[in-house]
């Protein structure tokens, strides 16, 4: 299983899902209508790493995190 924390304004609790890599977990999210608006604006980090490709394998016990934009000076 693995970890999804949202994280900022998205106001969601973090979910667990069985998923083998980003592109399984972008799909399983987009049927949450809630989630599906913010992942065109989200970063993306595993394990506190941004990444930048649904390549990305994941493994059991991994954390991927939803970092929405923020304003600030």
């Amino acid at each position: 299983m693995v970890k999804i924390e949202f994280l900022g304004p998205i106001g969601k609790e973090a979910i667990e899902v069985d998923a083998s890599n980003l592109k399984e977990v972008a799909q399983k999210l987009k049927d949450d209508k809630d989630i599906e608006k913010w992942l065109e604006e989200c970063a993306v980090a595993v394990n506190d790493k941004i990444v930048d490709s649904l390549d990305i394998e994941l493994k059991n016990g991994d954390r991927v995190s939803l970092l929405p934009p923020v304003c600030g000076g």
